[in-house]
């Protein structure tokens, strides 16, 4: 039995996101593509979506659906007056953050894809360059910049040239970047592998500056990973979080762990009750079959390099924590998720409280916040007092801020009795995009 309170813990969120404010590019483009700036567009249909290379994008707030009654999370709000300010007003957002006990977070953005994979197969490369360029000045100035000792700045890379890919990754460090989002399967957007060398330079250089990947679910592109297009969509949600054992096994029979023995890989929001088996089968599948395989990873097995590479995180996994030790006391970290469905905001310590208060001590500061900050390399206590950080300090800053559930602003009534398929998904975004027309006007 732990002699901590839910009030003591400190909670550092390894996954939460961001959207972006309709001003994002406002004075960060270059002048060669000043009628090119992406903006906010207002259709009939009551729409707000981004404007890139003349066509519309997903809508501003997909998924963003914290603040809502569960039973309303089903349909995605698609303008900014659907989602709660802290989504894309860091101001309310560090509020938001007070409310629900969360003393630092890393955020993933929503208009280039968690790793920038959207802007990667944009058609001008030129222009996809400076996006990238401008939305990692706006996270570095406007959005972590502006609470330092809040959030942990985290960049995107242009992903269709290692050189640029390079000095991208060079120049934000440079202005103190220490995490970098990285692709679940580059390949999915026609990228090489990370089997052949390619991207060698650019973990060379993560490693010697000492950063941390980042890999999210969700940046290989594609539906949700479902059996067939008529699979209810709750298989393909249910099966989201698994999803990224694919992208830690083939990480661990690349050559880059053995050539980067140093490289730090956050998997983010992958869950974890499934490692100590994606372990145990791996070891075995080296043991029975490499002779044939023609794998050699040397003195080390592949647990060994999961044991030596990888952060896991999740939201809720009472398993997860249950084999904790098999998991790996340094390799476990929470996420909040904030603002997507799967988030515990604003209530995330009532929720983690029982499924580790009965942890010592040492364990339940591992979890929460130990092991993700010296896996980041951050050390947060310089300018902030250790009891100013906790779920109790921060909550008492947040006094003013309302958490009340909104009504009415999610599931249509219409939709409660059906259950709806991947297919059914896939066709509600394509009519979407068909009856949007032109724009009526913009907000930025």
């Amino acid at each position: 039995m732990s002699d901590m309170t839910m009030d003591d813990m400190i909670m550092v969120s390894v996954d939460d996101h961001a959207i972006e404010p309709p001003d994002l590019f406002i004075g960060r483009m270059p002048e060669q593509f000043r009628d090119d700036v992406p903006r906010v567009a207002k259709f009939a249909n009551g729409d707000e979506r981004w404007m890139v290379e003349g066509r519309a994008w997903a809508g501003v707030g997909s998924a963003a659906v914290a603040g809502r009654r569960r039973e309303e999370l089903g349909d995605e709000p698609s303008r900014y007056s659907e989602v709660r300010r802290g989504c894309w007003d860091v101001d309310a957002r560090i509020d938001d953050m007070n409310a629900n006990g969360t003393f630092m977070s890393v955020n993933f953005g929503a208009l280039p894809g968690f790793a920038g994979e959207k802007f990667a197969v944009g058609k001008d490369k030129a222009l996809m360059l400076a996006l990238v360029r401008a939305y990692n000045d706006w996270h570095i100035e406007d959005w972590a910049g502006r609470y330092p000792d809040r959030l942990v700045a985290n960049a995107i890379l242009p992903l269709w040239d290692i050189d640029l890919a390079v000095a991208e990754l060079e120049r934000v460090n440079d202005r103190g970047v220490r995490v970098v989002s990285f692709p679940e399967n580059p390949t999915a957007f026609g990228q090489p592998s990370i089997h052949w060398g390619h991207w060698d330079p650019l973990f060379s250089r993560i490693v010697d500056r000492e950063m941390t990947v980042a890999i999210h679910i969700g940046t290989a592109g594609g539906l949700l990973p479902t059996p067939s297009m008529e699979s209810p969509a709750d298989v393909g949600i249910t099966l989201l979080n698994i999803k990224i054992a694919e992208a830690v096994a083939d990480l661990m029979f690349s050559p880059l762990l053995l050539k980067f023995p140093d490289l730090k890989i956050m998997m983010s929001e992958g869950c974890m009750g499934w490692v100590p088996f994606l372990r145990e089968r791996a070891n075995s599948e080296y043991r029975n079959h490499r002779y044939w395989t023609h794998a050699d990873l040397g003195d080390l097995t592949p647990g060994d390099l999961l044991n030596r590479h990888f952060l896991f995180c999740f939201h809720e996994d009472d398993f997860g924590l249950s084999v904790r030790h098999q998991v790996g006391m340094d390799q476990i970290a929470w996420e909040c998720d904030y603002p997507h469905a799967d988030t515990t905001w604003p209530t995330s310590p009532e929720r983690l409280w029982p499924s580790l208060q009965d942890f010592p001590r040492e364990e339940i500061n591992k979890i929460t916040h130990l092991n993700a900050l010296q896996f980041m390399r951050i050390e947060p206590f310089t300018r902030v007092d250790r009891k100013d950080a906790t779920v109790g300090a921060l909550r008492r800053q947040a006094a003013h801020v309302d958490v009340t559930p909104i009504p009415g602003g999610g599931l249509k009534p219409e939709k409660t009795n059906s259950v709806l398929s991947t297919a059914d998904i896939y066709e509600m975004f394509q009519q979407g995009d068909a009856r949007l027309g032109e724009p009526i006007g913009y907000i930025s």
